[in-house]
């Protein structure tokens, strides 16, 4: 019989691509009738490509929550309530997210949240340990300052949206996650924008160009970028082969630890599939223990709370799992809501423009109120 070709997207950096093709072998034992067919998009494409466009193509797809509104509107996807084992098995709630309108629409294959990345070398000069509150980050900012070093963050667009979340929810006053709330309270809106803004004066000017690749490409490839409070972390950069191996700590928050914004992704399968079976075959494989820890020793970054305690693993890694857990289970949920990618869209340039100086806190918090209502 000839094997059945499934289609699967996903995005293009060594944590997404290379744990999928490097564990085909290890699936194609256990159902040699399957071949899996992988492509890749950038990360831009990860964050806003509508779903319902790409359900149309593949089978496969790696995908993130904010998209399951959409999904649940749509019915793009196939429910996958029947493959769908515990919350726990999963770190923080990797699996809640993607749990809508009475449906799990995907199973996490990959867990993540915004995290503190330093470079150790670095920090060792400074004579300083990695802070763990806002306070601790700006004094650790001026003896960086001093010694001619910086401190790092990702605001590309929509990286700047995240990182005001993860300070409003960490701070007790999360965003609307619905339309029947308003956006933000005002005056901690305008609190958690000054900040950024304080952190800002520790930084250099390209953290505007930088999403959280770039920055964590930056930070191994420069020798001045001392320490990142907020980056969705990319435990890939922890690894020896890296040219100065970085090293994770969990969120230095004015508050601490908690509300970090969640990210990570899960594998999902088009409605439209013509083979059923086949991909909700691939979706068990993949979301299983055992191919979880195979992932991770091909620079995967696992969602399964069992891999995550593993001490082989966090070897591997630099301990960041383990130095990060606290935080991924305090994580806080960003809205989901059908239109919601609209407002994540436009939301992150906005605040991007607020932190160059060029629109005002009043008229940012009016156009994300405003678009977040919809009108």
């Amino acid at each position: 019989m000839k094997p059945v070709t499934l289609r699967g997207i996903t995005w293009d950096h060594r944590r997404a691509i290379d744990p999928l093709i490097n564990t085909a072998a290890m699936f194609r034992e256990r159902h040699p009738d399957i071949e899996i067919a992988w492509s890749t998009r950038p990360l831009s494409g990860f964050e806003f490509t509508p779903v319902t466009d790409l359900a149309r193509r593949f089978d496969l797809i790696i995908l993130d929550h904010p998209f399951m509104g959409a999904v649940a509107a749509s019915k793009c996807l196939l429910p996958l309530n029947k493959e769908t084992g515990a919350d726990s098995l999963f770190v923080g709630p990797s699996l809640a997210t993607y749990r809508l309108d009475g449906h799990v629409w995907a199973l996490p294959v990959d867990a993540a949240c915004q995290v503190a990345v330093s470079r150790p070398d670095l920090m060792e000069l400074l004579d300083m340990e990695p802070p763990r509150d806002w306070d601790g980050l700006l004094r650790l900012g001026r003896r960086a300052r001093e010694r001619g070093q910086w401190l790092a963050i990702g605001l590309k667009g929509v990286h700047s949206l995240m990182t005001f979340f993860t300070l409003m929810a960490n701070l007790g006053a999360h965003c609307a996650t619905d339309r029947r709330h308003d956006f933000a309270d005002r005056g901690m809106a305008r609190h958690a924008l000054g900040l950024m803004r304080a952190l800002l004066e520790y930084c250099p000017p390209q953290v505007f160009d930088w999403n959280s690749i770039a920055l964590h490409d930056a930070m191994v490839r420069e020798d001045d970028l001392v320490f990142c409070p907020a980056v969705y972390c990319y435990a890939t950069y922890a690894e020896a082969d890296q040219r100065q191996p970085l090293r994770f700590h969990d969120l230095p928050g004015p508050a601490g630890h908690a509300g970090s914004t969640v990210g990570g992704t899960g594998l999902a399968v088009s409605a439209a599939t013509q083979h059923r079976d086949a991909a909700l075959a691939y979706v068990r494989f993949a979301a299983a223990e055992d191919a979880q820890r195979a992932f991770a020793t091909h620079h995967g970054q696992p969602a399964h709370a069992a891999v995550w305690d593993d001490p082989a693993v966090n070897r591997r890694f630099g301990g960041c799992f383990a130095q990060t857990r606290a935080t991924m289970e305090a994580c806080w949920i960003r809205p989901r809501y059908d239109g919601y990618l609209a407002f994540q869209e436009a939301g992150g340039p906005l605040v991007e423009s607020h932190l160059r100086g060029d629109i005002g806190a009043d008229q940012l918090l009016d156009a994300l109120a405003q678009r977040h209502a919809g009108t």
